[in-house]
């Protein structure tokens, strides 16, 4: 259809810039004029800044190739269509973990089971491949579950049965051949979780108290198996040996390989982002121009997924309950060791720092990474603290290549008679209790959930830290440079008080984080624009969160109320619902106009329509 006197582009942009998006696209079907306009860059870049409410100083994602597409990205795959609800657990669902090559995900629970599903079934549904109860090996239940990098084993952490306050926990490797139990490993306390660090060795831990609110915390290196002619070779060594006042202790291990520091998937600094640009167009500007997308098709995925309707599912349910959780760990000592009075406690810790500094290990520095270096160094980071029993900073040891194996010394023989503990290579504090920690997919970026302290506060009771507030705080630490990236994140909430804190687990894809909270939600950002994208709803506390590696428009959530549910973004809903047919040339987004008559029943966290 053509139109009859036609009004200078200038002004139809004007008046194209007072009207919303799905209007702007709407308008756009009436003729060729109005579709040039309603696919104009400057257009799409203002509504894209008034509709995220993002500050003009972000620039636009440095991968994005159109304002229209950064826009669309946002708003059609994001994974917040529930698709999915997995119901085989019959207790809380604690935590889950994809393999490396997306292909399955384990599931740990208070039912005390590990569970392995398959996410590669024709009809595109998530089934039960295998379950394992860990009963008979005294367990309580089972807390947290990761894949060795080849993803032919898998590590399941657990916690014991016992005593209240017990902090004794175990893991196990199995194997995903045939799913034999290959290894069982001691680990205390029991949130020091463990982790792989290569794909044939996995570390825990152990604790020994030497007073009322000292202890060592040892970090072990175990192979995952014994070999036939491993007989005479060790299966165990000694990595660290890290002294603990105020009655602290390391938790939550993981390992960061710095091989691509140098070259991440997103680079969270503007600035940085800039330069690599302008460096990018100097070499590029003689032949590969920078050109914008005006409405031409980029794909025939593109044809293909803009047919049909779909309706996202944003809720906005907030709530509270939460079933009885254990205390935190390593506690039970220091409740039951009886009453002592603090300028006891007071000497004990003087001592106690008096001898680590006398009969401790020198560090390994550990410089901020210049461009080019740094490349195969490997850290263990975990939690820990200095001033109260609850986890308030991040430590970073250098694990070396000689540690990478069982073989060589082993109980500390390479030290000194003197030298008793370790120190920590590098200490980040977060001024707040951690309660979540998880790693970019190219380990440049450390992600921390916390809950902060009151701003000035003074610790005199390492029994009594000072009140944590129901906003989580999500840090973002670049590794490279061992500091803190941008402003926190927030949106997610909780409510349990300190010594009853429990661990909200996190997940980072390329250009997303999600996060469990204690409010019935989980919830996704941006990583590039710092903003919250959608809350996905659950009956009851959500746990833990995941990405699918393959494919980060699949999201896992597990929850208190026993499920797990599966999220995919409106896109991929689309393509798997729209029957086979020959492509056609590219419509006019009929998807995004059907999607906005149902915006009424969905919420989004922005406050938007």
């Amino acid at each position: 259809m053509e139109c009859g006197p036609v009004l200078p582009d200038s002004l139809v942009l004007e008046i194209f810039l007072r009207l919303p998006h799905d209007a702007v696209l709407r308008v756009g079907l009436t003729c060729r004029q109005w579709l040039a306009v309603s696919r104009d860059e400057f257009l799409w870049r203002e509504l894209f800044y008034s509709y995220y409410r993002i500050p003009r100083s972000v620039p636009r994602h440095p991968a994005a190739v159109s304002w229209y597409r950064e826009f669309r990205r946002l708003f059609d795959c994001i994974p917040c269509v529930e698709v999915q609800t997995l119901r085989e657990h019959t207790d809380q669902v604690l935590h889950l973990a994809f393999s490396h090559r997306g292909h399955r995900f384990s599931s740990c629970s208070k039912d005390c089971t590990v569970k392995l599903w398959d996410t590669e079934r024709p009809d595109g549904n998530i089934s039960l491949v295998h379950s394992s109860s860990m009963r008979q090996f005294n367990w309580g239940y089972t807390q947290f579950s990761q894949f060795n990098a080849d993803d032919t084993l898998l590590l399941v952490s657990g916690v014991y049965l016992g005593p209240h306050h017990s902090s004794s926990g175990e893991i196990a490797v199995i194997s995903l051949e045939n799913y034999t139990l290959l290894s069982r490993v001691r680990n205390k306390p029991y949130d020091v979780f463990g982790c792989w660090l290569n794909e044939t060795h996995l570390i825990s831990g152990n604790l020994h108290w030497i007073g009322n609110m000292t202890s060592c915390s040892v970090l072990w290196l175990n192979k995952a198996f014994q070999d036939v002619e491993s007989e005479n070779v060790n299966v165990v060594k000694r990595l660290f040996k890290i002294q603990n006042v105020n009655a602290s202790t390391i938790r939550t291990v993981m390992v960061a390989h710095c091989r691509r520091h140098d070259n991440p998937d997103l680079l969270l600094d503007y600035e940085a982002q800039s330069q690599a640009r302008r460096q990018k167009g100097q070499q590029q500007q003689q032949h590969q121009p920078l050109l914008f997308d005006l409405g031409t098709s980029g794909s025939d995925e593109e044809d293909e997924e803009e047919e049909g309707s779909e309706e996202s599912q944003r809720e906005a349910m907030l709530g509270t309950c939460r079933l009885p959780q254990p205390t935190i760990s390593g506690l039970e000592h220091v409740i039951y060791s009886g009453k002592v009075g603090h300028t006891e406690l007071a000497i004990e810790t003087h001592v106690a720092k008096m001898m680590g500094r006398a009969h401790t290990k020198a560090p390994d520095l550990i410089e901020p990474s210049e461009p080019g270096e740094g490349e195969d160094k490997t850290y263990l980071l975990f939690t820990t603290g200095s001033l109260t029993y609850s986890p308030h900073q991040i430590g970073i040891k250098l694990i070396k290549p000689d540690q990478m194996t069982t073989c060589g010394p082993v109980l500390g023989e390479e030290r000194s008679s003197v030298e008793f503990f370790d120190s920590l290579d590098h200490v980040i504090d977060i001024h707040g209790h951690i309660i979540g920690m998880g790693l970019s997919p190219d380990h440049r970026y450390l992600y921390v959930n916390s809950r902060a302290w009151p701003a000035g506060c003074v610790i005199s009771d390492p029994m009594s830290p000072p009140p944590i507030a129901e906003e989580i705080d999500l840090h973002v630490i670049d590794l490279k440079s061992l500091r803190e990236e941008r402003r926190s994140l927030r949106a997610h909430r909780a409510f349990t008080p300190n010594d009853e804190c429990f661990f909200i687990f996190l997940d980072v894809s390329r250009d997303f984080v999600a996060s469990g909270a204690e409010d019935k939600h989980g919830y996704i950002w941006d990583r590039h624009y710092n903003i919250c994208l959608a809350r996905l709803a659950h009956d009851d506390v959500v746990n833990s969160v995941a990405f699918s590696p393959a494919d980060q428009e699949l999201l896992l959530s597990a929850s208190d109320d026993s499920t797990i549910k599966v999220w995919r973004s409106p896109r991929m809903v689309r393509l798997a619902q729209a029957p086979s047919r020959p492509l056609r040339p590219r419509s006019l987004l009929p998807s995004w106009l059907g999607r906005n008559k149902n915006s009424t029943s969905a919420s989004s966290v922005n406050g938007k329509p």
